[in-house]
């Protein structure tokens, strides 16, 4: 089939289910309930459906009554069953796929099932939907024109008993629909490399070849990959290497912090940014408009949502709330019910409402990944809007941070401890933790409340970090590449530690 005859059938293909995703925009939550509804009835001859009588569950307040909240540490035994071969256990279809994932910081590995109506309804559906609404939001894209070059943390699937586990990238690719595979780069068997500088060469050998109109991945190994081509073809930025380059799709981690860097690589005003939140219990929303700084959450995926607002996060306080009754300028921690068979699963990350017709989000940060030792509740999204308020004034530029706090010593007041990776330096470090400072205090309230004549804390500490620290330390730690992350914000001081220790 000639290409442009390609391009126009595959665009009108998935244009067509812009239709579909028009009825949850009109009618949410009559959508999120027969999910709910759907899952319950699917699951309930379950050992889990019949522990909680999931067939006389007639609504969600029962759902809520019912059903408890639950980590990843009270579902264990029953995953580790279903690993060694047990089956109907929190879910009736078979489970034989694992995605393995740590988290951003966790040593212990978690094993997420993934069922095959996950892959289809979820994962799947969700690619296919990322490129309706980007073709929907531009009529003249060429996209099928050329392939997508896809970075993903993919490393081979190992297999235990009866069942699959490795990189949720390695079972998507694994599973991969032909329409997929035809159009992305690099082939199966170099995204599934394990190791990641062998893998990079790979990856540049092959798709340097090739006519790539867009990118997918995280921003961080992303940035790794980019540069490391242009070092290669001797170009000064990438529309030299691919000319037809239109989009780049991210999701991961927060783009703040790398923005100003992909513009320098991708100088051309009409490029487009298009940003997903996926992760290894599902894929939850996506950009729906060109230029936006929100995600449409998507509300058909065989996924349930309810939000614990964070002021009562794990709290006797806490309570969940449906979709329907969430409101704006709000923390909320997520908490899903999939289609893989998690139950009131609460992922770990915090989201704010920027509206409520249609339901759009910002990812706000970690449940767990926050400073909040003396009262200041530090979040992510506060940390990444002053770093790029900062940059903006100082002119640097940011490769990767951590934070943690200072404990309070004797008569000594705390603060907070920065290392920061720099591309390009701030010409005075002690300007730069200023203009941090004062930054923070205009963002955060508390924060401010707890610096007011250094009452609880002190200026902060700032630390320039050598060349490529953080990528040695994951390196260390074999968490190069693909969905490995740089923890930002933590309560505690075991990461910054290291990393001082190795800052030689």
């Amino acid at each position: 089939m000639p290409i442009p005859l390609f391009n126009s059938i595959a665009s009108w293909l998935l244009k067509k289910r812009y239709h579909q995703i028009e009825l949850f925009l009109k009618y949410p939550a009559e959508v999120q309930e027969e999910v709910l509804h759907q899952l319950l009835e699917i699951a309930e001859d379950t050992e889990i459906g019949r522990t909680y009588d999931f067939e006389t569950i007639v609504n969600y307040e029962t759902f809520r009554e019912r059903v408890p909240i639950t980590s990843y540490e009270e579902i264990e035994p029953m995953i580790e069953r279903t690993r060694k071969g047990e089956q109907n256990v929190f879910w009736p279809t078979s489970i034989k796929w694992f995605a393995k994932s740590s988290g951003t910081t966790n040593a212990k590995s978690k094993f997420i099932p993934v069922s095959s109506e996950a892959l289809e309804d979820c994962h799947y559906k969700s690619g296919k939907d990322l490129l309706c609404l980007y073709l929907n939001n531009n009529e003249d894209s060429q996209l099928f024109t050329g392939k997508s070059l896809r970075l993903g943390g993919s490393k081979e699937l190992y297999k235990d008993n009866d069942s699959f586990f490795g990189d949720l990238s390695a079972i998507l690719i694994d599973n991969m629909p032909l329409w997929a595979e035809f159009s992305s780069t690099p082939s199966n068997k170099v995204s599934l490399m394990s190791e990641w500088e062998s893998k990079l060469k790979a990856i540049i050998h092959e798709s340097t070849q090739e006519n790539v109109t867009s990118l997918a991945g995280v921003p961080s190994w992303m940035l790794v990959l980019l540069n490391n081509v242009l070092q290669d073809a001797g170009k000064d930025n990438l529309f030299q290497v691919w000319e037809n380059l239109e989009v780049y799709f991210h999701g991961g981690v927060s783009f703040v912090p790398y923005k100003e860097q992909y513009q320098n690589l991708l100088p051309r005003k009409n490029f487009k940014y298009y940003e997903i939140y996926n992760a290894s219990e599902g894929f939850f929303a996506i950009q729906d408009r060109n230029n936006a700084n929100d995600l449409l959450l998507m509300l058909d995926y065989g996924i349930f949502y309810e939000f614990i607002p964070m002021d009562t996060y794990n709290t006797p306080e806490q309570k969940a709330i449906p979709l329907w009754e969430v409101e704006l300028k709000t923390n909320y921690a997520i908490i899903i019910t999939t289609n893989s068979g998690l139950w009131r699963y609460k992922i770990g990350d915090t989201v704010r409402f920027t509206s409520i017709n249609p339901y759009r989000i910002r990812i706000t940060g970690r449940t767990k990944h926050f400073i909040n030792v003396f009262g200041e509740e530090l979040i992510i999204e506060n940390a990444e809007e002053a770093l790029k308020r900062i940059c903006n004034k100082t002119g640097a530029e940011i490769k990767d941070y951590t934070a943690a706090p200072i404990f309070m010593s004797g008569r000594d007041k705390g603060a907070h401890e920065w290392i920061i990776e720099f591309r390009k330096a701030p010409e005075d470090l002690n300007y730069f933790t200023e203009v941090l400072d004062n930054a923070l205090k205009s963002l955060n309230s508390d924060y401010e409340a707890k610096r007011y004549n250094n009452i609880t804390l002190k200026m902060p500490v700032v630390h320039a970090a050598r060349e490529n620290l953080f990528y040695d330390w994951l390196k260390s730690k074999n968490k190069l590449g693909g969905q490995h992350k740089i923890p930002r914000l933590s309560n505690k001081r075991d990461y910054i530690e290291e990393l001082l220790q190795i800052n030689q």
